[in-house]
């Protein structure tokens, strides 16, 4: 007779097999399907025997079995455990990823290598026993992989056990992902937090150091990019100015780009298009440009603060396609922090810029006003000593000048206080009315907040602004002018105290003809007909505003009269 069968009885309580199959076989009894199972997952067996009154069990059993084979091919690891959380039976999976072959009858944890439980709950398997209830936790194995764990009890009530469904999940790359965009948003936000009281003292490049210096940390700890290039955006010239570069070649990173989609690389495009590029082979790229010998792959993202591209973030590899979607969506989120800083920056840059500019205007506002009054009585006393003292006259010119001169160094005062590589465009933006720089202008009007608010527009493009109350004033210090510099503008009020805008125009056309002069009045009835009269004695067509200014329309009248007042022929 040959080898004797292996036989799986599983029984209920006071079942017998058969004498005749009981002494021809090895019998393993079994009194529950699910421990029939779990000998099924780890012995070998002839056949298996379910005594005829326990139908349902064999259907039961046979269910079981048909799952069994289902299950060893999910690609999630599954096992059956006790109530003492040992393993009954355990698919393909799990005992791959346990790398212990068979595991049936350890210890569930044991058999995964005693991984760390992360979270709330200390023993899950057992709070899933004891609550009746599914439970889930994040497990940590000592070679830092992270499985997802899901536990299900099964409640036999004519039996009275438990066991419990377990299904784990490979989620480490998730959870690596996720650290590490935690990390990185983390980074970002200390990336940003520049305090003012910190820095507020630091030279402009000593804080482009200190941020080039945070951004490198970030780069090489949690982003681990050997080479990278930043650049800026000069939105005036479309330049694109180098601000920090690691690992690229020296000609590379100084190569002149512009923000264009053609002929300045995926950098210049990006800047262009605000769109990020994915370069995965630079051999049959037609946009890339060697940044690094030996590069196979890049990746470039936007710098952009309020939808404006103000950067490109660069980084090169040696690796075709060594960048992923993941790679892109972290570059993009650390940008969009770097960008943050870039701003920060400037926002104190300007902070200390505009602090500095109030302080001298809150100073021109004091004294703007009486150096135009010893300006006004040091002429008219110069008109009437004309040709009777020499020596006074030359004494009352010097007055004038030395008043001009306490105006001029009040100005360089100002940008001592603020340096111009601190001051923003929106402070000082004198190259965007280049005609106005140096241009002399004379405001007639009674009103102190009329000629005060004339200093500070035009005075912050470069004019130099003197003022009057009357019209008697306005004819001297434009008498006075023709000596050396005359005014190239004069703003007189329709209605001053002693004349009519008109009257002064009068007397000045026999100075120079045509006058310079803008008409000023507020919306109203002009009682006079001023204005009529002044275009009929030759105003230019444009030479009228209404009070209170509005800075483009004063900035356009005034570059307009001082084009046709220099226009040839005009002179008289």
């Amino acid at each position: 007779m040959g080898d004797r069968q292996k036989l799986l009885f599983v029984a209920g309580e006071g079942d017998q097999l058969p004498p005749s199959i009981a002494s021809a076989c090895d019998i393993v009894e079994v009194h529950n399907p699910l421990r029939a199972l779990a000998r099924v997952g780890r012995e070998e067996f002839d056949g298996i025997y379910v005594a005829a009154k326990h139908f349902t069990e064999a259907l039961r059993l046979g269910r079981l079995l048909e799952n069994d084979r289902i299950l060893e091919g999910m690609p999630d690891a599954m096992a059956l455990l006790d109530s003492e959380c040992i393993i009954l039976w355990a698919n393909e999976r799990l005992r791959h990823w346990a790398n212990r072959g068979n595991i049936v009858g350890e210890h569930f944890f044991a058999a995964l290598g005693n991984p760390e439980i992360v979270g709330t709950e200390a023993s899950p398997l057992r709070a899933a026993l004891r609550s009746s209830h599914p439970v889930s936790s994040l497990l940590r194995t000592v070679d830092n992989r992270y499985f997802h764990l899901h536990a299900s009890p099964i409640v036999d009530p004519e039996e009275k056990t438990k066991n419990l469904v377990v299904t784990v999940r490979d989620v480490t790359i998730e959870t690596q992902q996720r650290h590490k965009l935690s990390a990185i948003q983390d980074a970002g936000r200390t990336l940003a937090d520049l305090k003012p009281d910190e820095i507020f003292e630091m030279s402009v490049e000593e804080r482009v150091e200190l941020l080039k210096s945070n951004i490198l940390h970030c780069i090489k700890d949690l982003l681990k990019f050997d080479v990278v290039e930043i650049r800026l955006v000069d939105h005036k010239t479309k330049q694109l100015v180098p601000l920090l570069e690691v690992g690229m070649d020296p000609e590379a990173a100084q190569r002149e780009l512009f923000v264009s989609k053609e002929k300045n690389g995926v950098t210049g495009f990006v800047a262009a298009t605000g769109k990020s590029y994915l370069c995965e082979d630079t051999a049959n790229d037609p946009l890339y440009l060697q940044g690094v010998q030996g590069a196979k792959s890049s990746l470039t993202v936007p710098l952009k603060m309020h939808s404006v591209v103000i950067g490109t973030f660069n980084v090169e590899s040696p690796q075709p396609r060594a960048f992923t979607d993941s790679d892109l969506q972290f570059l993009e989120i650390f940008c969009r922090d770097v960008a943050m800083s870039l701003n920060t920056l400037d926002l104190l840059v300007a902070q200390r810029a505009n602090a500095a500019q109030e302080s001298v205007e809150q100073i021109h506002r004091e004294v703007a006003l009486p150096i135009d009054a010893i300006l006004n009585d040091a002429t008219m006393v110069a008109q009437l000593y004309k040709g009777a003292d020499v020596a006074c006259g030359d004494r009352l010119n010097d007055i004038v000048n030395r008043a001009r001169e306490i105006k001029a160094v009040i100005q360089q005062v100002g940008r001592k206080m603020a340096p111009a590589e601190a001051i923003p465009a929106s402070v000082v933006p004198q190259d965007d009315r280049p005609k106005l720089r140096g241009r002399r202008v004379l405001v007639v009007d009674s009103e102190p907040a009329v000629r005060t608010s004339a200093h500070c527009m035009l005075e912050k493009y470069g004019c130099v602004v003197e003022t009057a109350q009357r019209g008697d004033e306005a004819e001297s210090l434009y008498q006075h002018s023709l000596r050396d510099s005359r005014y190239d503008v004069v703003l007189t009020g329709i209605k001053l105290p002693d004349m009519t805008g008109y009257e002064l125009m009068m007397k000045l056309k026999t100075m120079i003809s045509p006058v310079p002069l803008i008409l000023m009045s507020e919306f109203g009835w002009d009682a006079g007909h001023t204005l009529v009269k002044a275009r009929q004695a030759g105003l230019h067509s444009r030479g009228y505003l209404i009070k209170p200014f509005i800075l483009k329309q004063l900035l356009d009248t005034v570059e307009t009269i001082i084009d046709w007042s220099n226009e040839p022929g005009t002179q008289a």
